[in-house]
């Protein structure tokens, strides 16, 4: 345990934290805070599910991410260049964001969303890489912790703080405001040492193929199925409680104010304790029974919500909840992005990690219109009860594989 928290001494974990921060920001800004505008603006829990679609380049990044394996910028290196450049880009996108009030041009409003949710997604697959490059295996959990912890303070700015500010000012004011925090990135990738040195793929057509044919190779058949099978599955009760998360707590009479505060603002401090934990645990028990212990409590902490659907609006239910669900979302999500990290291989780490991000990212983009439409007809009690058995497809999986995951060092 002494030798996991030395790591956090290190440049690189407040690199990692600030890049985990300019990864949270615009997330949130095409997610939950977009929601809550949409939930202004009049729209049907239906139809706020379905802005989740917006986040669909999350899902195709691995799409484009051999472009970033194959092809270096002349400044700064072949990962930290890229990341630089995405984080400009978002600035600007974010300002368009701004201009665009949601009851007027809300077409407008929500192309320039997908314009921010693809560079946020470019931004994500070369950072991601970026990461996996620079930690050393024994740093894994440590360093997912870390960027959880930058990822949800990035998401208070966006989302806490947001809702705040919606409060007293228009919502294209609000935007405008966000934009400037994605210079803390910029700064990160300023102040970062170099990646370490490997040979990118000599042709486009390698860096799109080599990636999936290497970790087939490396996995096999039956183990390529079962850790893909994993990704998609394993935060599958987090996304069907996400999903709804800020119109239920509008619906049953919070202030935006409130849940800013509460379900943002000790939302965060629950996942940072909750991630710094979860790689304490990490540390000692191993990534297999993390992933065993973890996958239980996101699945079984979804029931608060359905406490507090029955029993009404409360400031103490309100506080145990946020606290209860993200703590045991912020164990979870220290052991899936160490799982992800340790599949990658160095020299296809950019690709590696965009696809299996990419395969995480499809079960919140593509269950927010099924969640919204449970929700609506199964009502909130019922549908928080539901979402909690989202967490036995992964746990199936887990035993299923225990051998081969085992074998794996997983």
């Amino acid at each position: 345990m002494e030798a996991y928290l030395k790591v956090f001494t290190q440049k690189k974990m407040a690199v990692l934290l600030m890049l985990g921060f300019s990864s949270g920001l615009p997330l949130a800004l095409t997610g939950s805070t977009l929601q809550a505008v949409f939930k202004d603006a009049g729209m049907s829990l239906t139809e706020i599910g379905a802005v989740t679609l917006i986040g669909f380049p999350y899902v195709f990044k691995f799409l484009w991410a051999p472009l970033f394996d194959r092809f270096s910028l002349p400044l700064l290196g072949r990962r930290r260049g890229w990341i630089l450049i995405t984080q400009l880009a978002l600035i600007g996108a974010i300002l368009l964001m701004s201009r665009f009030p949601p009851g007027e041009q809300t077409i407008s409003l929500i192309l320039a969303a997908v314009l921010v949710a693809f560079l946020s997604a470019s931004q994500d697959i070369v950072a991601d890489g970026y990461r996996s490059d620079i930690l050393e295996p024994f740093e894994l959990g440590a360093g997912a912790s870390i960027f959880v912890l930058g990822y949800r303070l990035g998401m208070l700015i966006s989302m806490a703080f947001a809702l705040v500010l919606s409060d007293h000012y228009s919502w294209e004011s609000v935007y405008m405001m966000m934009a400037p925090f994605m210079l803390i990135g910029v700064i990160a990738v300023l102040v970062s040492g170099p990646e370490s040195k490997s040979t990118p793929p000599p042709t486009l057509t390698e860096a799109v193929v080599l990636p999936f044919l290497a970790f087939f190779r490396n996995k096999g058949p039956q183990g390529t199925v079962l850790l893909l099978s994993l990704i998609v599955l394993y935060k599958l009760p987090d996304a069907l409680a996400g999903a709804m998360t800020t119109p239920f707590l509008m619906d049953i009479g919070f202030a935006k104010t409130d849940i800013g505060v509460v379900n943002k603002g000790l939302g965060l401090i629950a996942t940072i304790f909750g991630a710094l934990l979860g790689g304490g645990i990490f540390a000692r028990i191993g990534l297999y029974k993390s992933l065993w212990v973890f996958g239980l409590l996101q699945g079984i902490s979804n029931l608060v919500f359905t406490g507090l659907a029955l029993a009404g609006p409360s400031t103490l239910g309100l506080f145990l909840v946020v606290g209860i669900e993200n703590f045991s979302g912020g164990m979870g999500t220290t052991a899936f992005v160490a799982l992800l990290m340790s599949l990658t291989q160095r020299q296809y780490s950019v690709t590696q990690y965009a696809l299996f991000s990419s395969l995480a990212a499809m079960t919140p983009r593509a269950i927010g219109p099924i969640a919204g439409y449970l929700a609506e007809t199964l009502h909130f009690p019922l549908f928080y009860g539901v979402s909690s058995l989202g967490m036995i497809p992964g746990l199936i999986l887990l035993w299923a594989g225990r051998h081969y995951l085992v074998s794996q060092k997983i």
